[in-house]
């Protein structure tokens, strides 16, 4: 006898604390709530042969992005085969283990391809849309997160148990698309039915960033200050958040004191902390405040993951805290895991040959001082650095970096050219955008004396 799930579909157990462990885990995901591993293991100590649960586990391990979990993936997959040899799946659940498998293979497009086929005909598997939407957010594909959502968002009603975690990806995925004010009215719509929805929550939040309310955003984070307690890691990336608007603010200090209590809290080595950490310090050293030897703890953490080649977004990130720490040795053994890399023809090969391999180098000859040939390739390769994953508002450290190094170069027309593509793609300018567009038109005025005979003469009397 199968029995059902909160969603209503049919799951390949016969326990009922077995799927009420289920549920839990479902729900705690999510909610990213830390949690979501206990009721899994649960789960699956209660019916160990459950293969939805083992490849669901699978492609958490893959999530995570850490080449040690790639053996722990594949052995959920082969185990969750075996599952199904004794016990017969639904297709649902089949879709699941072949998006695993998919993704073992080294396509997470296919993966994610795979489940959006799987949603169309289970559109209310709200864990299997928010799989989707997690693995197409790792892919960078912001239209493909929307068009999920919106291909099944009908199929949901107010009573639906999910409604508030789909608003909550739904307002995601328009913000991503720059849908800045129907993003805020999903968020804030979403929070109505899921209180703990900090995804949506973090949604809003990004709205505020895009369209330069950092003040508004302190508020809306500040406001909802349990908004984020239950999260597992997420957590230290809404705090992030609030450091963000901080320094928008003109506040670092506050923002450098959110790094050391919050941040950097735990000091993890999970590639997303790192990305937050690494991408704190370097806005906070282009607004000219000192971090003093905060380089040092991350850079070491990602010394040790320099040769993990899962994610590029996770790459570049330890790039920054290696090249940031001093860690030449470090640095040079993950450029050349990039470069082999570089050569694959699986998902990961093409977006690190495309977009990663020219934004690293880039970044290296920033710290080198080579400030022209890092703005020569760091925007060869701008256009599509949203292949690496993540956000806009995470992508942006790369950007300040670019337009930084155009300055440096003295190329205050491409830097100015740069901040207006910015402010026009993000809705707004932010005080970053405010203060380098200042320094362009200082330095054309420099240019305009240089230029003029006269000026010169008169100037020099």
């Amino acid at each position: 006898m199968r029995l059902s799930d909160q969603f209503g579909y049919d799951l390949t157990l016969s326990s009922q604390p077995a799927v009420t462990a289920w549920n839990s885990a479902v729900q705690a995901f999510l909610a990213h709530g830390k949690t979501t591993p206990q009721h899994l293991e649960t789960c699956l100590d209660l019916a160990p042969q459950f293969a939805l649960g083992h490849a669901v586990k699978g492609l958490f391990c893959l999530l995570l992005g850490r080449k040690e979990l790639l053996a722990a993936a594949k052995s959920c997959s082969e185990t969750a085969r075996m599952s199904a040899f004794g016990t017969p799946v639904t297709a649902r659940e089949q879709s699941v283990m072949d998006a695993l498998e998919a993704w073992l293979e080294g396509y997470p497009s296919r993966a994610a391809d795979i489940l959006d086929g799987a949603l169309i005909k289970a559109p209310e598997d709200a864990l299997i849309m928010k799989l989707v939407h997690a693995i197409r957010f790792v892919l960078g594909d912001a239209a493909g997160m929307r068009q999920s959502i919106e291909r099944i968002q009908s199929a949901y009603s107010e009573t639906h148990p999910a409604y508030g975690y789909l608003l909550g990806c739904h307002a995601f995925s328009l913000e991503e698309t720059g849908d800045y004010r129907q993003a805020e009215a999903s968020g804030r719509r979403g929070l109505e039915f899921a209180r703990d929805d900090a995804w949506g929550l973090h949604a809003v939040a990004h709205v505020h960033d895009m369209t330069g309310r950092s003040e508004e955003g302190v508020r809306w984070l500040e406001n909802h200050p349990d908004g984020w307690t239950h999260c597992n890691n997420f957590g230290y990336h809404v705090w992030w958040h609030l450091a963000l608007m901080y320094l928008d603010q003109g506040q670092g200090d506050k923002a450098l004191a959110l790094y050391d209590a919050d941040i950097r809290k735990d000091k993890t080595d999970d590639y997303r902390d790192i990305s937050n950490a690494a991408s704190l310090l370097v806005r906070l050293e282009l607004d000219g405040l000192d971090v003093g030897s905060r380089w040092d703890e991350i850079a070491q953490l990602s010394d040790k993951r320099a040769e993990d080649g899962c994610n590029v977004f996770a790459d570049l990130h330890y790039l920054l805290a290696l090249l940031n720490g001093g860690r030449r040795m470090g640095t040079e053994r993950l450029l050349l895991s990039m470069k082999e890399r570089a050569q694959g023809e699986n998902d990961i090969g093409r977006v690190t040959h495309e977009t990663g391999l020219p934004t690293a180098l880039g970044l290296e000859q920033y710290r080198r001082g080579n400030y022209a040939s890092a703005f020569s390739m760091l925007t060869s390769s701008r256009d599509s650095l949203y292949k690496i994953g993540g956000s806009h508002a995470q992508r942006d450290v790369f950007e300040r970096i670019t337009v930084d190094a155009a300055l440096r170069a003295g190329l205050s027309s491409e830097a100015e050219t740069l901040l207006k593509d910015r402010a026009h793609k993000r809705g707004a300018l932010d005080r970053f955008a405010e203060q380098r567009l200042e320094i362009c038109e200082k330095m054309r005025r420099a240019e305009r004396v240089m230029e003029d005979e006269k000026l010169r003469a008169a100037g020099s009397i």
